[in-house]
This record gives structure tokens, C-alpha cells and sequence, in this order.
């Protein structure tokens, strides 16, 4: 009677002595049947000694013969976990591929014996499991799949680096009635019963890339990092953000096109948001790109196909789709002189960040609005002490400002200072 184990290092075909030992066969065909063992990992392998298996929790405490796990599924606990091992004297540890029930000791009072856990002997001649472990079987193929299992590298308590487990099961010969009770699963497990943080038994940890792969998941890697930072510092809303899909980028424009020639000429393919040529702030001169926002992304899409390439005031234009999360406050900046203005919590004010009204602009110790500052920071830190006919700012970052009390006074209205010289004098 012989039964074959699939592992992820190859088949073994097993041998049973079921006329020997026909408890103990019997215990290990139906856990075989009910794909007990099916995702069991090799979680004890010692070179030239044993490979141990049969354990859900992959420790070495758990399992339980067929007539346990039969009325735990009754919900009765009444049978005990092991059964008394069958040891034939004659049957001894001899040859390599033997094929052995581990016997557990007496514990916490509990009767010690056989449950589902078992070991494959990787070499010849251990006579020190003679006499306490229950022989039951032999490896008749596959003795090259234990070379492997031999070879493997294992930590200091013996566990594989890699796991190996047992993929499945086929029972080739069952002469045995199935105990009363036995409920066989329609299918075979798909997880493994342990939490293994090991590498996967289908997995190549020395498995590399094509260079040209390795270098786009290197680049991938890197920009995310860099995603990171820019989120860490304030400029990114959020690491993952993504570019507008209905924002097309138009280049290499003629300095002479406006944004009303832009809006003209785009809103034949839809709706337009905003058209905006971007210009020097300090000079005022377009920088000969622009942004073009459609109100749908079919649209910009449309457009994009349609306007490659087409001659606009002289010029061969490059439009694609934008690939910048810069926009702040759902608007580019096109004023020269004082760049966007946008306030915050006043009637008919935008917010926003990154082209989103439900995010804000990171504020890292500064003060929500800076434009009563003038050319200092805002720190939120900001000490005022009034010295006579001059106001002292400190600020950490700023360095001190002196301003006369007239000018605080104006610069921020907050702040009420008294103009009177005397005894009534607030601050």
C-alpha cells in the first residue's frame, strides 16, 4: 500500500506496512484522505539525520491522530489526542527513506503516543530512534528529493530558510474503512495552516530581473522615495498623489499667443475650466507653455490626438497630458506683481490643494495668512515688545524688525497698540 506526497522539491512515493502496523497506517491514510497534511511545511530538518513534518503549527506541539481530529469535528472531546504507538522490534532505522510516527512524551498529565506528526530519515543506520519511534513505512522513490531536502539551509532551531511543504497527497491504495463520523472536504486547503514569514516554497530569492526591468523598478523605487520627501516637507498633499487626467501641457508656443487664442482654438473639443499661458513673474513674458484644463477627461483626450503637432501663430505646438501636481489652489499663477491671491474662510474664496478643494497646503510653523508681515516669515512665534515710539518683532527665523507703533498698527490690526504717550498706555 503506498502513498505519494507532492513536495517543492519533488515526489515521494511512501511504502506502508499495513499489516505490521495497521493502527498506525490507518491513522495516517485518513489524515491523508481529509488533506491533513496538504501545505504541512518541513519544519524540523536536521542534515544527515531527519526531515519532520505532520504539524499545522509548524512548532513541533501540534497535531492529532484521525480519531481526535474525527470527534473534534463533533464537537466531543472525549477521545484522547494520541494513540499508543505500534514499535515492532524488527523494524529499525537502517536505511535511508524510513519512514517514522514521532512519539510524543507524557505532558501536563496527557497521555503521550502517536499523533500526526512524522519524520523521513535522510541517512542510514540512526540506531538512536530504535525502540522510540514508530516505523511504519519506507521512501521506494524520490530518494533524490531527499537529497535535496538534506542540502537545504536551515536556522538554528532547524527550520528551513525556504520553506518545504507538501503541496498534496494521493493515497494509491486505502484498504481501510473510513472511521464513523469522517467528513472528507470538498476541496483541498489553499492557505497554509501556519504563519510562515519565511521565504515562500514557490518563491526564488536569488531570482533576477532583466536589466531593463531592474532599472524601471529601481526608477519606480526612487520616485516614490522622493514622492515621500516632497510629502514629509510640505509640497506634495499626499505620496501617491496623481497628475490630472482632463490637464493637457501645450509647449514650444509662440511668446505672442495669449490665453484667449488658446481658449479659442481648444473649445472646439469641449468645455475649457482655464486656459492659462504660464509668464515670467518679474518680467511678465509668456515662458512659451501653457495648461489647458477641460472639464472632462474624453475631451482632453480628443484634443490631445487632434492638436499634435499643429502650426499656431508661426509655430509647430507639443501638447501632452500634464504630468505636475504643483497646481496650487485649482488655479495656475498668472499675476505678475502679487501671484495668486486666495483667502481662506471668506465668502466666495477657493481653496484647495493640488487641484482638490478637499485639501489643504501644509503650514509648518507659520501663521495661516503672512500678508500683514510684509517681508517677514509670520512665524508663529512671533514676539511683539514695545519699546517707546518702536515695535520689536523677534521671530526665530526672521531675525528683529523695527517698526514704528503707526505702521504695526496698520500692518496688523490684531494687534491694538495705544498712540498716546503716558501712564494709560496699553499694549
Amino acid at each position: 500500500m503506498s502513498v505519494l506526497l507532492e513536495t517543492s522539491l519533488g515526489d515521494l512515493v511512501i511504502d506502508l506496512e499495513v499489516e505490521a502496523c495497521p493502527k498506525t497506517c490507518e491513522n495516517f491514510l485518513k489524515l491523508c484522505k481529509v488533506y491533513y497534511y496538504n501545505l504541512h511545511a518541513f519544519f524540523n530538518v536536521s542534515k544527515d539525520f531527519l526531515a519532520q513534518t505532520g504539524d499545522p503549527t509548524a512548532t513541533g506541539t501540534g497535531g492529532e491522530s484521525i480519531w481526535s481530529y474525527v470527534s473534534a469535528q463533533k464537537g466531543q472531546t472525549s477521545v484522547q489526542r494520541y494513540f499508543t504507538p505500534e514499535i515492532i522490534p524488527h523494524f529499525k532505522h537502517t536505511s535511508k527513506g524510513t519512514v517514522s510516527m514521532a512519539v510524543a512524551p507524557e505532558l501536563d498529565g496527557q497521555r503521550g503516543g502517536c499523533g500526526s506528526q512524522f519524520f523521513i530519515t535522510l541517512t542510514e543506520n540512526i540506531d538512536y530512534l530504535d525502540g522510540k519511534h514508530a516505523v511504519f513505512g519506507h521512501v521506494v522513490e524520490g530518494l533524490d528529493t531527499l537529497d535535496k531536502l538534506n542540502d537545504i539551509y536551515v536556522d538554528q532551531d532547524g527550520r528551513p530558510l525556504k520553506d518545504v511543504r507538501i503541496r498534496h497527497v494521493e493515497i494509491l491504495d486505502d484498504p481501510f474503512d473510513d472511521p464513523s463520523g469522517l467528513l472528507i472536504p470538498d476541496s483541498p486547503p489553499t492557505k497554509p495552516p501556519d504563519n510562515s514569514t519565511r521565504i515562500a516554497e514557490d518563491e526564488d530569492p536569488l531570482q533576477t530581473l532583466p536589466e531593463e526591468e531592474e532599472d524601471k523598478e529601481r526608477r519606480k523605487r526612487a520616485a516614490a522615495a522622493s514622492a515621500l520627501t516632497l510629502e514629509m516637507v510640505g509640497d506634495l498633499p499626499f505620496a501617491n498623489v496623481r497628475p490630472p487626467e482632463n490637464v493637457l501641457f501645450v509647449c514650444k508656443l509662440n511668446p505672442v499667443t495669449r490665453d484667449e487664442d488658446l481658449d479659442l482654438i481648444f473649445s472646439r473639443f469641449g468645455q475649457i475650466i482655464s486656459c492659462q499661458v504660464i509668464r515670467d513673474k518679474q518680467t511678465g513674458d509668456s515662458l512659451q507653455y501653457a495648461f489647458i484644463e477641460f472639464d472632462k477627461r474624453e475631451e482632453a483626450e480628443q484634443a490631445y490626438f487632434k492638436m499634435q503637432n499643429v502650426l499656431i501663430d508661426d509655430r509647430r505646438i507639443w501638447v501632452d497630458f500634464s504630468q505636475s501636481v504643483a497646481r496650487l489652489n485649482t488655479h495656475w499663477s498668472n499675476d505678475i506683481k502679487t501671484g495668486p491671491r486666495v483667502g481662506r474662510g471668506k465668502a466666495g474664496d477657493r481653496g484647495g490643494f493640488a487641484g482638490r478643494d478637499d485639501l489643504e497646503a501644509t503650514r509648518r510653523y507659520r501663521v495661516a495668512n503672512n500678508d500683514h508681515y510684509g517681508d517677514k516669515y509670520g512665524m508663529v512665534f512671533d514676539v511683539v515688545i514695545d519699546d517707546g515710539d518702536h515695535v520689536h518683532l523677534l521671530a526665530s527665523a526672521s531675525g528683529t524688525t523695527n517698526k514704528t507703533k503707526t505702521e504695526i498698527a496698520g500692518a496688523v490690526p490684531e494687534v491694538e497698540i495705544a498712540m498716546n504717550e503716558g501712564d494709560d498706555d496699553e499694549a
